[in-house]
């Protein structure tokens, strides 16, 4: 049985490709399933968010046919995806999982989300049932080796994230957020904390526009914004001067016309908008307008970059800390698999020793006697469980193998001291 961790991520592919190999929550359980049968996958977990897609997967099928099914699953084209997937086994897999719930491989560096979406993912797919031995000694062992990183390193300090940057980078449009308004279109994880870091920068007002009113009205009671729907976004939108968008829609939510009619609203009063949403939420030409500052999550790369140094330290302790999670699970992979040749073998010796005990049941039925058959048990249990060991070494021994017969003796608590052996020497 492989592990892999396959997958794409902002360093490796543009947000045209993610965006075509993004799965949206409501659609996981029916890809999990579908990637189980048609990849030939005993398990597999599918981590999906703005900045990457991962596949996590216990197999002995090769990694082609995971690629092939995710071709047909996103209907890409073979060549765009294969300059830009990466794929890892063993113990490159859980290490790569690890420096992922760790926030080392994140576009902000120690960003602390990333770990709860990860806990997402193994819950989605422990639900969707595919999820087995191997899969789920991995995520905890992740699970274990990123809270260390939490709690041993400074790397979750001064917070950085997305939605700390996306405030970043509208305060360099709009110096002084006090005078302004925010509309922002979700309402999960990455919203809520964009709206917070608003809130303390003083923005004036917020919107909170989402496909359900009651989730954007429980963000708004908390952070006494405005809760509208969906639908009512045009007739808002020439309000704001700041538009953030995070939603998990397929299709995207604002076009080029319902800006231009807010822009003739607003007498042409710049807006910034922010899309970090993936599939996108604001259609591209938008861009174009002249009065509009459109940015998407790649942008804010220059903005994350000025925030990594300050954890680079924390970082290499957090590899430090990484490294010795791989070789724990190593270690335990290993001691799993001595585990099946000891569960096989004791299961053998079980079954001699039932056969020869039924056979001193019956003699002692037939009035053997008891000491004679007892001793007559030992000798042919002893003689059984003994025989193939003492042929292979006969033979391993002959063959000049000698690493098996220092092995064997010290499998079979034989191993002398280097003291006994020299007077043994000595003696002869």
């Amino acid at each position: 049985m492989t592990l892999l961790a396959f997958g794409i991520n902002h360093n490796t592919a543009p947000l045209a490709i993610r965006e075509r190999v993004a799965f949206a929550p409501d659609s996981l359980e029916a890809a999990l399933a579908a990637a189980r049968d048609r990849a030939g996958l005993r398990e597999v977990a599918i981590l999906s968010t703005c900045n990457r897609t991962e596949i996590y997967a216990a197999s002995e099928t090769e990694v082609e046919a995971l690629l092939a099914w995710l071709l047909e699953h996103t209907k890409m084209d073979a060549d765009a995806l294969s300059r830009c997937y990466y794929c890892f086994h063993n113990d490159e897999a859980v290490g790569h999982m690890m420096k992922v719930a760790g926030g080392l491989d994140s576009l902000v560096l120690g960003e602390p989300q990333i770990l709860g979406q990860m806990k997402s993912a193994y819950a989605v797919a422990s639900q969707a049932g595919t999820v087995g031995a191997e899969l789920h000694a991995a995520f905890q062992q992740v699970f274990g080796v990123a809270k260390r990183v939490r709690s041993e390193t400074a790397i979750g300090e001064n917070p950085v994230s997305v939605a700390y940057a996306a405030v970043t980078l509208a305060q360099q449009i709009f110096s002084d957020l006090k005078e302004d308004t925010a509309l922002l279109i979700g309402a999960g994880d990455t919203i809520q904390l964009v709206a917070r870091h608003l809130k303390e920068q003083g923005i004036k007002e917020l919107i909170v526009a989402n496909r359900t009113l009651d989730r954007a009205q429980a963000l708004s009671t908390e952070l006494g914004a405005e809760a509208i729907l969906l639908a009512d976004i045009p007739e808002y939108l020439h309000q704001a001067d700041i538009v953030i968008s995070s939603t998990a829609s397929q299709l995207p939510l604002l076009g080029k016309g319902a800006v231009e009619s807010a822009l003739k609203k607003r007498k042409h009063k710049p807006m910034f908008m922010l899309d970090i949403a993936v599939p996108r939420d604001i259609e591209e030409e938008v861009g174009s307008l002249d009065d509009v500052y459109l940015y998407t999550v790649d942008d804010l790369h220059a903005v994350i970059d000025q925030n990594k140094k300050s954890r680079e330290a924390a970082a290499d302790k957090a590899r430090e800390i990484i490294a010795e999670g791989v070789a724990l699970y190593s270690k335990a992979q290993r001691v799993q698999d001595a585990s099946v040749t000891i569960r096989a073998y004791r299961q053998q010796a079980e079954a001699l020793a039932g056969a020869e005990l039924e056979k001193v049941q019956r003699s002692l039925e037939a009035g053997g006697d008891p000491r004679e058959l007892m001793a007559q048990l030992a000798r042919s249990l002893t003689n059984k469980l003994l025989h193939p060991p003492s042929v292979a070494l006969r033979k391993a021994s002959a063959e000049g193998r000698t690493e098996l017969v220092t092995s064997a003796r010290e499998l079979f608590g034989l191993v002398e001291s280097d003291n006994a052996i020299d007077e043994k020497s000595e003696r002869e």
